[in-house]
């Protein structure tokens, strides 16, 4: 099958094409050529206004659910909705049925995704059934493939468990991934707290038990010199934290979802249940200064904290709903939106600082080597749709919203999939 890109300016720091407008030819899942014109008959041509090719996205957090929660979403499923919002590459969490915390665990992901399009890849519990009292195998894990150790929706609270665990990683170069929620929180908490919530009578999250779990795990990834990454952050002191840390060269960094960079707490003025996130929607400054945060390079990479839920875990009263957005398709158009984002920013949030900060490989856009990239513009219009998704869940409280941008092709070698 042969595709061609017609004046598709590249986005790839180490390709020699990096800025420039050409035609690229893809034949067979391979980069067959590049020139400043091409006119060669294709299966597939694709010309857009303002077409941009970058290397693949990487998702850094996302949630599967398989096994033993297949009814929210699949490896299968769950990787079509990801090749649609994108990504090449998609890291999974470990809060599955059994708990993704062995290499046997790790090899069965990574069997049942070896034929997907995209590339699934695993992120091993710190601590074994994520029980967070004892660490789990992760040298062995990282030999059978685990790009990362976290226990994913449930932080580590034992700060001595936690000051192991950095120190633990650093026999391999690894990287623990943290969310900054304080599971000593009243499990009635719903919302952040705030005059909305006390006006709906919803137990509020308090954000300074954010900031103090961020300062925490910001001194002990200093104190260990280890890798620490934070995900899910919130709040515009969280930011402020992150950053100052990152002047005084600690290994900490940090990635937001695409609904703390657009949303704020109003959203569940109507009591609306896919509004109710973990970390909570903050309030409209706390979304601002993200914003702000992400337009000067602060924010790492962005995760799209896909978590889907089956409908009967939403529809119903907001205190039983259960938290979590399905967000992996819109996540980049969630971004998009973003007033003043730059083609190169997205790009460097969604492919290149994502692969860098997990040592993921990435491939040049180069004649000769496969074709692993994401087509996409920022002029368009998306409007979302519930019935639209390919996820097997739609609990989004972007339904009903247009937001802006358009993923146009995502191409994992042999595996093609174009927005028509």
């Amino acid at each position: 099958m042969k595709i061609l890109f017609k004046q598709v300016t590249i986005l790839d720091i180490a390709s020699s094409y990096h800025l420039q407008t050409v035609d690229v030819l893809v034949e067979n899942g391979v980069i067959a050529n590049i020139e400043n014109t091409l006119n060669e008959l294709a299966d597939t041509t694709i010309i857009e206004n303002g077409l941009y090719l970058s290397t693949g996205f990487l998702d850094v957090f996302a949630h599967f659910n398989d096994p033993g929660y297949e009814q929210k979403e699949t490896l299968i499923t769950g990787a079509k909705a990801a090749q649609k919002g994108g990504y090449t590459s998609v890291m999974i969490v470990p809060n599955t049925n059994p708990v993704i915390d062995s290499k046997t665990s790790i090899e069965y992901v990574l069997q049942q995704s070896k034929n997907l399009p995209i590339n699934i890849l695993p992120i091993g519990s710190i601590t074994t059934n994520n029980d967070g009292a004892t660490l789990a195998q992760m040298i062995e894990m990282n030999t059978a493939g685990a790009v990362a150790y976290s226990d994913g929706l449930q932080p580590i609270k034992e700060n001595s468990l936690l000051l192991k665990a950095l120190q633990y990683v650093k026999i391999f170069d690894g990287t623990l991934i943290q969310m900054p929620t304080d599971a000593t929180t009243p499990y009635q908490a719903q919302v952040n707290e705030s005059i909305t919530a006390t006006q709906l009578g919803l137990q509020g999250m308090p954000s300074v038990l954010e900031h103090i779990m961020v300062a925490t795990n910001v001194e002990l990834c200093a104190y260990t010199n280890s890798k620490l990454h934070i995900t899910g952050v919130s709040t515009a002191k969280s930011m402020a934290i992150i950053t100052a840390a990152k002047q005084q060269n600690v290994g900490v960094t940090c990635s937001v979802s695409p609904y703390h960079l657009l949303l704020h707490d109003a959203e569940i003025n109507t009591y609306n249940t896919n509004a109710k996130v973990n970390p909570p929607l903050r309030s409209k400054a706390d979304v601002m200064a993200l914003q702000n945060a992400l337009l000067q390079g602060d924010i790492d990479c962005i995760a799209s904290h896909h978590i889907p839920q089956e409908q009967d875990a939403k529809q119903c009263e907001f205190a039983a709903a259960q938290f979590g957005m399905s967000t992996i398709e819109h996540t980049f158009n969630a971004i998009a939106t973003v007033p003043n984002i730059s083609p190169v920013r997205v790009y460097e949030v969604l492919s290149y600082m994502p692969h860098l900060l997990f040592n993921q490989p990435t491939t040049t856009i180069a004649v000769g080597n496969a074709c692993v990239v994401t087509a996409f513009t920022l002029n368009n219009s998306t409007a979302i749709k519930a019935h639209e998704f390919v996820s097997k869940s739609n609990n989004s409280a972007f339904v009903g919203k247009v937001l802006k941008g358009k993923i146009v092709a995502t191409i994992n070698g042999n595996h093609n999939y174009i927005n028509k």
